[in-house]
This record gives C-alpha cells, structure tokens and sequence, in this order.
C-alpha cells in the first residue's frame, strides 16, 4: 500500500499530463462560465468558490498525504458517465450540464486513480465547485417569481401597517406619487444563492456538529427573504417620502450591499449562538 504523498511523488508526470487534457477538453467550457460570472450579478460569488474549495482541500492536505490510496474500479464508470454527460450537454448546447460533468469527471479519476478513502477526503471540496456553476435560467425564474410575490406581499402588509398609502399588483407597488417594480434582485434569489454558497462554507468552518451546519445552511433562506423584505419595505418608505429619485440610483446598490452584509452579520450570529449554546451544555 502507498500513500496518497507517494503516488503524487511517484506519478506527478502522469497526474500533470491528465490535467492538461482536462484543461485542454473544458478550454471551451470553463471560459464561458467565468463570464457569466463577471457579467451576471447572480452568479458573481463564482469567482470565490474555486479558491474557497481549494482552501478546504489545502486544511485537508496532511489528512490527504497519509490517505491510503486504493484504486476503486467502478470510478472508471464514473468518468466514462462525466465524458457522456459532457458529449450529451455539448450536443444539446446545455451548459449547466456540460459544465457540471467537469465535477463529476473530476469525482470519477479521484475515484479510479486514489480510491474511496481519498475521495472521502476530498468530497467537500468537489461538491462545493457546484456553487459556480450557473443554473439553468428556467429554475432561477420558477424559483424568482414566487419570491418575488412573496416578499412583495409581506412587505405590502408592513407598509400598509405603518400607514404607508401602498396598493399592490402582482409584484407591481403603487404608491400615490411612484410605482415600482419588486424586480429579481430585489426576489432574495440573488442574495440566496451567494449568501448559500458563503453560509455552507462558513457552517463546516464553524461548526464541528453536522446538525449545527444544516442548520446554519438552511437558515440562508428564511435570511434572505427577511432581509430583501427589508429592502423593498424600506424604498416603499423612501418613494412614499421623498419621491421616486430617493429609492433610485445610489440608493438601490447600495442597499443591495447594506442586504448582502445584514444578511452575512445574521448567518455569524446564529453561528455564535449556535457556539454559545454547546458551551453552555459543556459548562452546566
């Protein structure tokens, strides 16, 4: 049996060789994908993640050169079923698939080539490269409308409370003096799947308890509709004011920041309380 250390010594030739074809094979691919992440807003959290993954697998390093490394035969099946998915996809010109099938490629050789061990190791860092890869717009939109209803009903609710004069038509808001739309950067999706892709790697930095970080991740969605509910309440405020030009412009990007950093702050503390609270058990 050699370690994970050794065959990387012994092999680095031939590892090196692989990943240029796998670079060679994705040229067309992976560029694509980082302009999505530059010229979408949605997407823009793409950049972080190869570098968040490759901090996981860096803390795992000693933990990964100790591995023993096992050749698992089935990992051949799934490169073969990550070359096919990529074929398919290119085929049908569906980049979520094609550009997916470098992940499970990538499970599929670790899989072959080092054994299950190794890949226990590096599954985490693997699947969290799924947080750059776009999805399809027909599941961002079927998840964005609803929210979108949603947040404009709540919000509808509270301004009428506190004597705002508001009418509501859909995800239309109609003020005496302004009416506006509850558009997708204002749906919660957008803050959603950045704040997602943050909270799960800020839950497995945090918390040693499984529980504790599918609590933490799963927290991201009730924060991020809480928090863009309190953008829209707070430029209904504005435009009923001070008019449609102070809920426009500045205003509007920078409480998209002031939302993404309110909704990060709440992620922390409920990662503080969630601390506090085994601290407490341990000491009484």
């Amino acid at each position: 049996m050699v370690t994970f250390g050794e065959t990387l010594d012994k092999n680095k030739f031939q590892l090196l060789l692989i990943m240029l074809l796998i670079g060679v094979t994705y040229a067309g691919i992976v560029p694509g994908m980082v302009m999505d992440w530059y010229q979408d807003d949605n997407y823009s959290h793409g950049f972080i993640v190869p570098l968040i993954s490759g901090w996981f697998l860096y803390n795992r390093r000693e933990e990964l050169k100790k591995a023993l490394v096992e050749p698992w035969g089935p990992g051949l099946l799934v490169t073969i079923c990550g070359l096919i998915q990529l074929t398919v996809a290119w085929l049908g010109t569906e980049y979520f698939t094609m550009r997916s099938s470098l992940i499970v490629l990538l499970a599929g050789l670790t899989l072959y080539l080092f054994g299950k061990g190794v890949f226990k190791i590096a599954l985490l860092p693997l699947a969290y490269l799924l947080f750059m890869v776009p999805i399809p717009y027909i599941i961002y939109d079927a998840a964005a409308f609803p929210l979108k209803l949603f947040i404009t009903k709540v919000s509808v609710w509270f301004l009428k409370f506190v004597g705002v004069v508001v009418w509501r038509e859909g995800n239309i808001l109609m003020f005496p003096n302004v009416t506006f739309e509850v558009a997708d950067a204002c749906s919660g999706t957008r803050s959603l799947m950045s704040l997602l892709a943050l909270g799960v790697a800020y839950a497995v930095v945090s918390q040693t308890s499984n529980l504790k970080r599918w609590i933490i991740v799963l927290a991201t969605v009730p924060i991020a509709i809480f928090t863009n509910a309190l953008r829209v309440i707070a430029t209904g405020i504005l435009a009923q004011w001070w008019g449609a030009d102070a809920a426009k412009g500045f205003f509007h990007e920078f409480a998209g920041m002031l939302v993404f950093a309110l909704a990060m702050v709440l992620l922390v503390l409920l990662g503080m309380v969630l601390g506090r609270v085994v601290k407490d058990k341990r000491t009484g």
